[in-house]
């Protein structure tokens, strides 16, 4: 038999309807599982898509509020008084006070208790003048 009888006897025509069908069937419903498939990816992305936008927005408020902090801050430094610098153990006037009356014959102790000094201060403050004159 050759193939064009057998396309047009009956029943072949009925299995080759009946194959087509199949066919048309199990292609219509592995597209509607794919379909299914592309639809539950794109709503997770979507609530991915969403949860970034909502920190995002989180992000973008915390940056907002360290923006005012920072322009709060820096109307507040002009308003700001320099500190105080620390008072230093001896500055000059005081060194130079401390030989004049040590040369005037006053003893360490009253020294420092005129000029609010450390003692200690004091007596080192004259052995380093002590070794300056020697060396001299």
């Amino acid at each position: 038999m050759n193939l064009l009888a057998a396309i047009a006897h009956p029943l072949g025509v009925c299995v080759l309807l009946a194959v087509g069908l199949t066919l048309g069937l199990y292609l219509f419903v592995t597209l509607k599982w794919e379909l299914r498939a592309l639809d539950r990816r794109q709503r997770e992305s979507q609530k991915k898509v969403l949860a970034l936008e909502a920190v995002l927005m989180e992000a973008r408020a915390a940056a907002a509020g360290l923006e005012s902090d920072v322009r709060e801050m820096a109307s507040q430094t002009g308003m700001l008084v320099a500190p105080q610098p620390a008072p230093s153990g001896l500055n000059l006037s005081k060194r130079t006070q401390v030989l004049r009356m040590h040369r005037a014959g006053q003893d360490s102790a009253g020294i420092a208790a005129a000029l609010a000094l450390p003692r200690a201060e004091v007596d080192l403050l004259l052995k380093v003048h002590r070794l300056v004159v020697e060396q001299i």
